[in-house]
């Protein structure tokens, strides 16, 4: 569980900043570009980040990760111990009913609907406490995200980079493009808990 959300959050950080430098054109590395029909040529400027390296060292990554794991296992230990006192409850009930323990035949129906009505509610409160994970996880990845940004867009406004990739994009790049180590001691510089 713990893995599946760091994951998760690294993997909605990932792509939605990717989708946001593909659509912001931030500045990067230098690349030439070269016309075939004639000599000029323009330089473009690229760098890559590593967001995953980024994700687990910056401290408001792993502030809001944890944070998350603990509401996590909050509305875990919530819904176990309903769903526990639920189980025993129907497995009292029906042996209860296997030995005839009812007074009445309306006793045993009243007591079912009881107990289907419970279960439903345990089913509400699943539906609902997963809900409320999914709005937390889609607030941190926005929070990360609009943080990561701010700093690029503070970052490239000194290096002058045309394009800043993250590099689960790409194929292979040179070392000398990797600004992200420069990345992660920026962000942790400027993140105040």
């Amino acid at each position: 569980m713990k893995n599946s959300t760091i994951v998760s959050v690294v993997l909605g950080v990932a792509v939605a900043l990717l989708y946001l430098l593909h659509f912001m054109g931030n500045k990067s590395s230098m690349i030439t570009k070269g016309n075939a029909n004639s000599e000029s040529s323009k330089s473009v400027s690229i760098a890559y980040v590593k967001m995953d390296s980024v994700l687990f060292t910056y401290a408001l990554a792993k502030k809001l990760t944890a944070n998350l794991q603990v509401n996590q296992e909050s509305f875990k230990k919530e819904y176990s111990v309903k769903r526990i006192k639920f189980e025993k409850e129907a497995a009292a009930f029906q042996e209860k009913a296997q030995r005839g323990g009812f007074l009445t035949e309306e006793r045993l129906k009243l007591e079912q609907e009881r107990l289907v009505g419970q279960q439903q509610e345990i089913e509400r409160l699943d539906y609902e406490l997963t809900q409320k994970l999914n709005e937390m996880q889609s607030q941190i990845n926005q929070q990360i995200i609009d943080s990561i940004s701010s700093f690029l867009k503070s970052y490239n406004a000194d290096k002058k980079f045309d394009i800043i990739l993250n590099s689960s994009s790409m194929l292979e790049g040179t070392p000398k493009f990797n600004i992200t180590k420069d990345v992660a001691v920026g962000l942790n510089k400027r993140y105040k808990p």
